[in-house]
């Protein structure tokens, strides 16, 4: 669409990962690979929570509901990822980048404020397990989900607006293999500084606030287990955490990488490499960090499979 000499952009184009037909082959048989894993691993998970009578507790109520936004944020990169190295069409709309940097951000919050929930179940399980059914009870637990959704759609929302407010006016060829806000603020040609201020404020005053939480909790957490005398009492209150604890140390390492580093070590190549990672695998770990790790997870499932034999 031209507007007096400037033409204005109605479509972007998603360079994606690599130029190389071999490697684009390979890439899309490893995508394919890891979303099949990922939609098996969190539909799966999710199946076993809501049908197993041994898994209706809080901790796992959350891990459904982490499951669900794995599920969720994946499908908004992935699929499209895969369509745009298997065909030559590389183009996406304008809405369709708006929609699924929208969904991406939503998701990926939600699973931010969902990690900090799961931190403070496990510190009033172990720190204050007497009190636990009355402070962890079903309104709270669904009061902390709605908060968890509605402060990631309140992101989404601010990054979306942030983002497409800009004007896109001269190179519509994103470097990047979906609709990020960095590869985006790129091609605008309106200054972005204090978009990129306001975001860099706005992720800087979450993650902090967020790895605090997590931070104090498990320092009480940790405090208490080494209090318990029996070995396999202190096994077991270890077990309930390691999986959240792995799965919090991938998540957050990866997003403060990604967009809290300085401008000065911006790598295109590495952007990638790092996305590839947050959007893609880290869904697919979650479902196997914490099924493999979980001893009531792995009965859950062998009773799923007993009960079809």
């Amino acid at each position: 669409m031209e507007d007096g000499n400037q033409t204005w952009v109605r479509e972007f184009i998603l360079r994606g990962l690599t130029d190389e037909p071999h490697i684009q082959a390979l890439l899309f048989v490893l995508f394919l690979g890891i979303y099949a894993v990922t939609v098996l691993g969190n539909t799966g998970m999710t199946f076993l929570i809501r049908t197993d009578s041994q898994l209706q507790s809080p901790m796992y109520f959350f891990l459904g509901n982490l499951s669900c936004v794995d599920l969720c944020y994946s499908t908004a990169v992935t699929p499209k990822t895969m369509a745009t190295i298997i065909t030559s069409n590389k183009a996406i709309s304008f809405a369709g980048c708006a929609v699924q940097l929208f969904s991406f951000s939503v998701f990926a919050s939600s699973e931010c404020f969902l990690l900090v929930v799961m931190a403070y179940d496990r510190y009033v399980a172990i720190c204050n397990p007497l009190h636990y059914s009355v402070v962890i009870s079903g309104y709270v637990c669904a009061l902390l989900v709605s908060v968890a959704y509605s402060g990631g759609l309140l992101l989404a929302v601010m990054h979306t607006a942030c983002t497409f407010s800009l004007s896109f006016c001269g190179s519509n060829e994103i470097n990047h293999f979906f609709c990020d806000m960095p590869p985006l603020w790129e091609i605008s040609c309106t200054d972005t500084s204090s978009n990129q201020v306001l975001i860099f404020v706005i992720a800087t005053s979450l993650g902090a606030t967020s790895c605090s939480i997590i931070m104090t909790s498990y320092g009480y957490i940790i405090a208490t287990i080494l209090k318990i005398r029996s070995s396999d009492g202190r096994r077991k209150a270890f077990s309930t955490c390691a999986s959240h604890i792995t799965a919090v140390s991938i998540f957050f390492g990866t997003i403060f990488f990604m967009y809290l580093r300085p401008s000065s070590s911006y790598s295109v190549t590495q952007d990638k490499v790092v996305s590839v990672f947050y959007t893609v695998v880290i869904p697919m770990l979650n479902p196997l960090i914490y099924g493999l790790r979980n001893e009531e997870v792995k009965g859950a499932l062998n009773r799923l499979m007993g009960s079809r034999v």
